[in-house]
């Protein structure tokens, strides 16, 4: 199924995201991490792609396969300009269509230090319609609430945006956020621009003071004052840190649901027990 075709049935869609094991791990132990989020059932799942390197670039194909064919769960492979160029796409494609997957989340993608650039595709509206023109895929896209790091301003953000669903992106995700202010002036900026594709907004659960201050610093997020509170009360007290987490993502969650947003897309860093908590505390309000 094109998850294009989840929206629009009276209910809020809820996705998640899942990454590949470490190169030094085993493929097999994100078991581990789909066998705990079994009952949760996600309308569909995303499998991240690394910023090099074929071991973490293949994992990403066979743990979408297995998401469809053994989880019976839409999956959704990221593949990327930085790390693919245009034999590896197709090389890719053909092994995603042979294993069923039909959802692909098409990002530019972050370099690394370790692994030269890509240099066929230079922007994810180029890989976009590579994609669209190379097979029957349905293929979403990456959206920025707060605007791109690399943006001048919020309005060039919601132009490139528009190129990518010009180009034939059918479905957004949003990067994470914190404010839902923030993401409603988006949201509102991206209809006016005649962005008219369902939009998931990304919510990532805040776990550890210094992952989620890493994430801040790549992504360019703004820290709100009640997160900046809950923070430096919380920051030393792990098992603190994480319920009260847990409990702005589903207060953050439980608001956009109001709010009407199309879908909800999780970051769960492959920790199951914070999905099934988040998921079961929000599990009435997104059927409503």
């Amino acid at each position: 199924m094109k998850l294009c075709e989840l929206f629009g049935k009276g209910r809020t869609v809820f996705t998640c995201e899942v990454f590949p094991p470490k190169r030094t791990a085993p493929v097999d132990s994100i078991y581990k991490t789909l066998d705990g989020m079994k009952d949760i059932r996600f309308d569909a799942i995303s499998v991240t792609f690394g910023a090099g390197g074929s071991t973490v670039n293949q994992s990403t194909q066979e743990i979408a396969c297995l998401i469809e064919n053994q989880y019976h769960t839409p999956a959704m492979a990221h593949l990327t300009c930085v790390a693919a160029g245009r034999e590896e796409v197709d090389r890719i494609l053909d092994q995603l269509k042979a294993g069923g997957v039909e959802n692909i989340l098409a990002l530019r993608g972050d370099a690394n230090p370790d692994y030269p650039p890509k240099t066929d595709f230079k922007y994810a509206s180029e890989l976009v319609a590579y994609i669209r023109e190379r097979g029957d895929f349905g293929v979403s896209a990456a959206c920025y609430p707060e605007g791109h790091l690399e943006s001048p301003d919020l309005v060039s953000d919601v132009r490139r945006l528009k190129e990518k669903v010009d180009a034939g992106a059918q479905h957004l995700v949003s990067q994470l956020f914190f404010d839902n202010g923030d993401f409603f002036r988006f949201l509102e900026r991206a209809r006016i621009a005649g962005i008219n594709v369902p939009i998931e907004a990304g919510i990532m659960p805040v776990l550890s003071a210094k992952s989620i201050q890493r994430m801040v610093s790549l992504c360019g997020a703004s820290m709100p004052a009640k997160l900046t509170r809950i923070l430096a009360r919380y920051g030393d007290h792990p098992d603190a840190l994480r319920e009260a987490g847990v409990a702005y993502a589903i207060d953050q969650i439980s608001d956009l649901i109001a709010g009407g947003v199309d879908g909800i897309h999780l970051y769960t860093m492959n920790n199951p027990d914070v999905a099934r908590q988040i998921a079961g505390s929000i599990d009435a309000i997104r059927k409503i």
